[in-house]
């Protein structure tokens, strides 16, 4: 399985170039140094930059901020201009790019994990990522909602239950299918709605 291994000097002091970018398809808008706002495509990232394609062309150097679907809020400086957009290297504290290595090595291996949702429903982009999962037994983990299917989703979990748990997303029941680095898979126990996933839309 794929998995982001920075070299030794990477891993003491991250480099924008110290991980290997994967390939992305996710959505986004960005705003320039000017204040202009554009929508923008993800389409190569690692934990230290990404590459953007954006009809907005910063200046080298210039600072960019973006906001990704599934990812988030990203900051950093115009790395290289490319045909289709510009390079940008992602400002982070070492927590917060662990996180984005464990999401994208999850993104990168989706198809070995086998996530039901990935082969049967298109992913939706939540707007609300606060995710409340209730276990049988009245228990409630408090975690962050990183993808989204009629049939199923992923959540960022400090504590993650057995594969085959029941749980209830939101209400929503279900059962984990997979681990994955930082979190948990479910596969909703019926397909649910565009109207049912409302209050993550």
């Amino acid at each position: 399985m794929f998995s982001f291994q920075p070299s030794a000097q990477a891993a003491k002091k991250p480099a924008p170039n110290a991980f290997q970018r994967v390939t992305v398809n996710m959505t986004g808008r960005l705003m320039l140094a000017s204040k202009d706002e554009y929508p923008c495509n993800a389409v190569e990232m690692s934990p230290g930059d990404v590459m953007v394609d954006c009809v907005g062309t910063p200046r080298l150097g210039e600072r960019v901020i973006a906001y990704i679907d599934h990812i988030g809020r990203l900051e950093g400086q115009a790395l290289q201009l490319t045909p289709n957009g510009f390079i940008m290297s992602i400002n982070a504290t070492d927590r917060k790019r662990e996180k984005l290595a464990a999401q994208l090595t999850w993104l990168a291996n989706r198809h070995e994990l086998g996530l039901p949702e990935d082969r049967r429903h298109d992913r939706l982009a939540p707007r609300v990522t606060r995710a409340e999962l209730r276990l049988d037994d009245g228990t409630v983990y408090v975690g962050r909602l990183v993808d989204l299917s009629l049939s199923g989703a992923a959540i960022d979990l400090e504590t993650r239950p057995e594969v085959g748990t029941q749980v209830y997303l939101n209400g929503m029941r279900g059962h984990v299918v997979r681990h994955f680095a930082e979190g948990v898979a479910i596969e909703f126990a019926m397909v649910q709605t565009r109207e049912s996933l409302r209050s993550f839309l």
